[in-house]
């Protein structure tokens, strides 16, 4: 996976395209990013000890990683990271 925790990255596709954040947890296994302030959903939340009201709360909600791109901090431009292979000659 391209991004990790505390890049800074720009959507490219969704809801939510344009948007920028940092990312607050990457999940590789499944190839998912959480984003702060991006992807908010609505959870219902049940009353328990440690919070009596419950009530209704936003949450970021993760996206795919391919729905993101890394923003450089030096340029304020988004780049998309590319890995690059090289074939050994025996």
């Amino acid at each position: 996976m391209f991004v990790k925790t505390g890049d800074n990255v720009q959507v490219i596709a969704g809801k939510d395209k344009g948007k920028t954040g940092t990312v607050v947890q990457a999940f590789p296994k499944t190839n998912k990013v959480t984003v702060k302030g991006v992807n908010m959903i609505k959870k219902h939340q049940k009353p328990s000890q440690t919070e009596p009201n419950g009530g209704i709360k936003d949450v970021e909600a993760p996206l795919d990683a391919s729905n993101v791109k890394v923003v450089s901090a030096a340029k304020e431009a988004a780049t998309k990271k590319s890995t690059k292979t090289e074939d050994k000659e025996k």
